[in-house]
């Protein structure tokens, strides 16, 4: 899985901006956002959470190995990086 398989929508809080989420057989998964407010949104960079769940009921989670918390200034490779260790977990 690479950042340039993502499938990025409108978001649905903010018009001008985009999301992907993707979710891996393992429960887990990531949604990747950049909005005029989100971390590194208005350089370009995108916003990382990791998430776990299904595609009818996800949520954010602060307690893996990769991150407590959201992951902004991430670049397509820093995402391609992101999405490798959570499809790990």
């Amino acid at each position: 899985m690479q950042f340039s398989d993502l499938d990025f929508q409108p978001h649905e809080d903010w018009n001008d901006g985009v999301q992907a989420i993707h979710l891996f057989e393992n429960g887990y998964g990531v949604s990747v956002i950049r909005t005029p407010f989100s971390y590194g949104g208005p350089n370009g960079l995108y916003e990382v959470a990791v998430i776990r769940g299904n595609s009818d009921n996800w949520q954010i989670t602060y307690d893996t190995p990769i991150t407590g918390d959201v992951l902004g200034w991430q670049t397509p490779q820093d995402i391609d990086d992101v999405l490798n260790r959570v499809q790990s977990l």
